[in-house]
């Protein structure tokens, strides 16, 4: 049994060691970090940009084609005659051609009208993407961020029940050698601090474990972790539940299932325009001449100019124009069922994370009193041991009691301080 205490006497310093090493930042520092290191944070980021384009593109659309070709070309060789049975020359002067050609759609139906406005509600949606990822990784690294404090509150008291443990052993050790206690009563007090040491090393192992799950979060290659100056911190809530449901419906989810429609609508219409016909205008430039000699630019006499104004109205095309019609139709279907259902899950999820905030928040006052109230008692319980009107086991008890009411006061703190991450990232801000 010693020797048992003896060990996990050296192994604590070396885990409390092991996280000197990390470098404490604030919750603010490492929300900036995860929004710019995160990669689901980057590909919203990319995301928006390929969109953007998009709608550069559909704008380009609008405007005139132009086309640039130029070449030059020779050729040299001999030809054998045979009628005459002597071998002719076959060499051709340079040859140059250059072509400048340029095309319009002039009417198409309003169909690039319509992808322009879907591209740009494409941009709105990706932009929504963009703010729900951004509050959605910072929701995950604020939920490490406090399971670190949790870990580092859930370390402080085990640190305590391993001093409240070595003063009892120290007590039972001096009433058995005073002959008021039996030896059972020092080996009790022997488990009691192992057991102790055991809850620091599990408190040590999951801050380290916490540690490295938050500076994966944050993308930092040194481990980091909480400033400790945040571990008593209280969460709340400065708006009411009326603001909270007003924010809720101009939340990012809502937000990208709106703009997603609009686009889905956009396309319905543009599947639409097939059936009208479309008119297109062209304009050609070219010249090409022979010249003895190398020179690029040839001959601008020989100059083509050509200009042409067609209309196409395909009669049938084998109902592709129905089936895209059709798909377009569902699809503004699905994003119509898309947008209700994420109003009612933005509801649902509001009603469920202030539900456990609230709880999580009554708790955090009750087992406060609870462990002042398991404090006072195991005092109590601890000087009437001391001076002989107690039992070991009433200490026990009361130091169970104690840990109990600690561990349930560091998991009540802990659930309201998530449970206001989840809001956050519902509403898309800080509350």
């Amino acid at each position: 049994m010693k020797a048992l205490v003896m060990s996990l006497a050296l192994a604590v310093p070396l885990a409390l060691q092991a996280q000197g090493d990390a470098r404490p930042i604030t919750l603010d520092e490492a929300v900036r970090l995860a929004r710019r290191n995160a990669p689901a944070a980057v590909q919203a980021k990319n995301s928006l940009r390929t969109n953007a384009a998009t709608v550069r593109s559909r704008y380009a659309a609008f405007v005139p084609t132009l086309t640039f070709g130029s070449g030059v070309s020779r050729q040299d060789g001999t030809r054998f005659v045979p009628d005459f049975n002597q071998v002719v020359s076959t060499d051709q002067p340079w040859r140059g051609s250059h072509r400048f050609n340029s095309n319009l759609e002039l009417f198409d139906g309003g169909r690039r009208w319509f992808e322009l406005q879907a591209a740009r509600a494409n941009v709105d949606a990706a932009e929504a993407t963009e703010v729900s990822q951004s509050f959605a990784v910072a929701r995950d690294v604020k939920q490490q961020y406090y399971a670190v404090l949790a870990a580092r509150e859930q370390q402080g008291a085990a640190k305590t029940q391993l001093e409240q443990a070595e003063q009892q052993l120290r007590a039972a050790t001096a009433r058995v050698a005073a002959g008021a206690a039996t030896r059972s009563d020092s080996l009790r007090s022997i488990i009691q601090v192992g057991n102790a040491k055991l809850a620091v090393l599990s408190a040590d192992n999951a801050l380290a474990t916490a540690n490295a799950s938050l500076s994966r979060l944050v993308g930092s290659t040194a481990i980091v972790t909480a400033v400790p100056d945040d571990t008593a911190g209280v969460a709340t809530l400065a708006l009411s539940e009326t603001e909270l449901y007003e924010l809720v419906e101009r939340g990012p989810a809502v937000v990208q299932a709106r703009a997603q429609l609009a686009a889905a609508k956009q396309q319905s219409r543009a599947a639409k325009t097939p059936y009208l016909p479309t008119l297109s205008a062209s304009v050609g430039w070219s010249f090409a001449a022979s010249d003895s000699g190398f020179r690029f630019t040839g001959d601008q006499r020989n100059r083509n100019v050509s200009t042409s104004l067609s209309v196409n109205f395909p009669l049938f095309n084998g109902l592709n124009r129905e089936q895209q019609v059709v798909s377009a139709s569902v699809a503004e279907s699905n994003a119509e069922a898309q947008l209700r259902d994420a109003r009612l899950n933005a509801r649902q999820q509001l009603v469920a994370q202030l539900g456990t905030f609230r709880t999580a928040e009554a708790r955090v006052q009750i087992q406060t009193a609870s462990v002042l109230s398991a404090e006072e008692d195991l005092r109590v319980q601890q000087e009437r041991y001391n001076l002989g009107a107690g039992t070991l086991l009433d200490l026990i008890t009361s130091q169970t009691t104690l840990i109990t009411a600690r561990q349930a006061l560091i998991q009540a703190r802990l659930d309201a301080r998530t449970a206001k991450a989840q809001l956050e990232a519902l509403v898309g801000r800080d509350l």
